[in-house]
């Protein structure tokens, strides 16, 4: 399924992440912080670390502040207690919204969680209520302003790493794996000195919510921004149509 302007929205995050740097750090902070635990400080021998460094460039974090993170995870290991937990629900009008955390409390997760849909009028659900709606895929979004290119050629390089599929958007490249060849195809790009705006592995909705009723639209907003200012809150996948 092509672009759906993820571009678009991920400039939207990035912009509202430019005032809010200390959230997406904090973010980062802790996915680095798992991925030394699991695998070690060496990003070399680590594709996971590698991954996750990738992600806090594309999100401008600073070089010292990357290696402050590794040196720092690498020194507290064994006091690391992150625990991925996902929750999925509902928000208005049967909109889908998926939140996956890093929490070394899941009490205190699940309750911002469960109170940031509810205030926005939805609800949580079960383990699989929503997420067979989405497909697990690597993402990567290429800004055409950031890499002038062949299109044709950038496709092969992409297909040629491992790439599922290859869009052509108005304003950007979309490129989608498998999550097991995402690191693969990510590297092949930055080896290639290809800029990428985004790299991830992502939920991709099968179909999206169009909502009408402005009631509906400050309720969804409301729950997506409480989540946002969740520390806890790693990603929010949803399938509304914004």
């Amino acid at each position: 399924m092509s672009g759906h302007s993820k571009f678009a929205n991920i400039k939207h995050r990035k912009e509202k992440n430019d005032s809010a740097k200390g959230k997406i750090f904090t973010v980062i902070g802790r996915e680095i912080a798992v991925a030394v635990k699991d695998g070690g400080a060496d990003p070399e021998n680590n594709s996971r670390l590698r991954d996750v460094i990738a992600k806090a460039k594309a999100n401008n974090m600073p070089n010292d502040t990357i290696e402050r993170g590794i040196k720092k995870a690498a020194g507290e290991a064994g006091s690391v207690n992150y625990e991925f937990v996902s929750y999925e629900g509902y928000g208005p009008n049967g909109t889908a919204i998926i939140v996956d955390a890093l929490t070394d409390n899941k009490n205190r997760t699940a309750a911002n969680v469960r109170s940031a849909f509810t205030k926005g009028g939805g609800n949580v659900g079960t383990p699989g209520c929503v997420s067979f709606m989405f497909d697990k895929r690597g993402q990567i979004i290429i800004d055409k302003e950031e890499y002038e290119c062949d299109p044709d050629e950038l496709m092969m390089m992409a297909l040629d790493a491992g790439a599922e599929d290859f869009n052509e958007e108005e304003d950007s490249y979309e490129i989608l794996t498998s999550p097991e060849a995402f690191s693969e195809v990510r590297e092949a790009l930055e080896n290639a000195k290809i800029p990428m705006a985004s790299a991830e592995v992502t939920m991709i909705p099968q179909t999206f919510v169009e909502l009408t009723d402005e009631k509906d639209i400050k309720s969804i907003q409301k729950t997506l921004d409480l989540l946002d200012e969740d520390d806890d809150v790693q990603e929010v996948y949803h399938n509304w149509d914004e």
